[in-house]
């Protein structure tokens, strides 16, 4: 579920809900450290969105 998609479930600013995330996550253990190099890679969705987009500036213009 995206920031804006728990905005709306939970009826609060989506600023609200990345201070939660960073509340949460700042009570995790880091990452332990590792030599393998992983074999399967993951994207951001805002990422790949806008690596898609046909055009580099409002209405069609370039």
């Amino acid at each position: 579920m995206g920031l804006r998609a728990i905005e709306r479930d939970k009826g609060v600013h989506h600023t609200t809900v990345i201070y939660w995330l960073k509340q949460i996550g700042d009570q995790l253990p880091d990452a332990p450290p590792t030599t393998e190099i992983p074999s399967v890679g993951e994207l951001d969705e805002l990422e790949t969105f806008v690596g898609s987009k046909k055009t580099k500036s409002g209405c069609g213009r370039l």
